[in-house]
């Protein structure tokens, strides 16, 4: 065989072969198309909560402090201690006080001798007065002497009333000492639980500008609160009676229940984000919260139990091209309140409901299944509540069906559903578990 016969068979082979490859990809490609990832529509539970964070305490805690400065003495409570009302907590060391004491007694005894004292004299010139008297009215004496006599008896009668004022006053610092000393012994005034003791035997106690304090007393710690920042934007959604969930790090597995007390008027703002404090009670009958911890709190606005509800990514999935379609943009419009709707700048948002009033038929949604073609086809929605992972569908789907979350990057195996775990949401809350000792 010629060099140039076997050159144009190798020639027309490669052809072949391209040929074929072209062929073959073109078959490859027409079959092929994205693939997406979807859900199905079940039900389950559906909470729509406004979600907060904030402190445990007391009910009532009060500030033990000292009226009087002087030297801790002795201590009859420590930090836990289990007090009464008027139970005696420290004593400060009473000699000073004491001394106060005997020495404003004397005074008081030297005034009461001025007093009796200026009362003799005022009898003495009384009667030196009535004699002159008598002996002007006769012309035995000069009238200057009458009016001496007479100037004298005033004095006398006026140092009365000045020697009585001193006894009043002298009283008045007995008094004064009195107290200081009652002072020196601290005794509690409700009946509660230590929480802080702030003085050790041996240390000295200033109060001359400000009362320090020297114990913190928690009234009942079987009956706790939760005072928790909520966001203005979402306060307006809190009411007074609402049920709450929280949990505290402490323990991470355990959801604890609580009730809205009050919602505070004055507003917090702190680097300008305005925030309202809500009071939540809490029963604390085992002793297991403890004042400062940390709660996040899920303030439960609607709750439903068996909803139907899908995945919330399904609101945010649109596919390519849709956009641009005027009619298909009106139908989405319903979904820009969505709790799924991403913010601005690409970041997050926290979740927000918008959810219907009782008995309404719900807010617009929109989103897609897959049609019989293998394409994403509408289904526009009625949407109910949502807790941030799953939507409640008031009407337009069915259980069962299976809606689009978006692509499917995992390469044909099942997507991942959303768990159900509240540890994927602080905000949502958890079934309240039967806690024990």
């Amino acid at each position: 065989m010629s060099m140039g016969k076997r050159a144009r068979i190798l020639l027309v082979g490669g052809a072949g072969i391209v040929v074929l490859g072209l062929v073959l990809l073109g078959f490859r490609s027409r079959g092929s198309g994205p693939r997406y990832a979807t859900a199905v529509v079940d039900r389950g539970d559906i909470s729509d909560v406004v979600g907060a964070t904030g402190l445990l305490q007391a009910v009532i805690t009060v500030q033990v402090g000292s009226q009087v400065s002087g030297t801790i003495s002795s201590l009859g409570a420590d930090f836990n201690s289990v007090v009464k009302k008027d139970q005696v907590i420290a004593r400060l060391d009473p000699a000073l006080f004491q001394a106060r004491v005997e020495q404003m007694k004397a005074n008081l005894v030297s005034a009461r001798a001025t007093v009796e004292r200026n009362r003799a004299t005022v009898a003495d010139n009384k009667q030196k007065y009535e004699r002159s008297r008598q002996l002007a009215a006769t012309n035995l004496i000069p009238e200057s002497d009458l009016e001496s006599a007479k100037a004298a008896y005033d004095g006398a009668v006026a140092s009365v009333g000045e020697s009585e004022a001193a006894v009043t006053q002298a009283q008045a610092s007995l008094n004064q000492a009195d107290l200081d000393l009652a002072h020196s012994v601290i005794q509690a005034p409700i009946a509660g639980v230590v929480l802080a003791r702030n003085v050790d035997v041996g240390q000295t106690v200033a109060a001359s500008f400000q009362a320090p304090v020297l114990f913190v007393i928690a009234n009942d710690l079987t009956q706790m609160q939760v005072n928790a920042s909520v966001d203005e934007a979402d306060i307006g959604r809190v009411r007074a009676g609402e049920a709450v969930s929280f949990h505290v790090d402490a323990y991470p597995d355990q959801a604890f229940a609580g009730k809205v007390d009050q919602v505070r008027l004055q507003p917090i703002t702190n680097q300008n984000v305005v925030t309202y404090n809500t009071m939540i009670t809490v029963d604390n009958k085992d002793l297991r919260l403890m004042p400062g911890m940390t709660a996040t709190v899920s303030v439960i606005i609607q709750d439903r139990e068996s909803a139907l509800r899908f995945p919330s990514p399904a609101l945010r999935f649109r596919p390519d091209g849709f956009a641009e379609d005027k009619g298909a943009r009106k139908a989405s419009s319903g979904t820009a309140a969505s709790p799924a709707a991403p913010a601005r700048n690409g970041r997050p948002s926290p979740a927000r409901t918008d959810a219907p009033p009782p008995g309404s038929d719900g807010r617009p949604g929109l989103v897609f299944t897959l049609g019989d073609d293998g394409r994403p086809k509408p289904v526009p929605v009625r949407l109910g509540i949502s807790d941030g992972r799953f939507v409640e569908v008031v009407s337009g789907l069915d259980e069962g069906a299976r809606v689009i979350t978006g692509l499917d990057e995992t390469g044909g195996r099942p997507a991942p559903r959303p768990s159900a775990s509240p540890a994927n949401n602080p905000f949502a809350p958890g079934r309240p578990q039967p806690r024990t000792r």
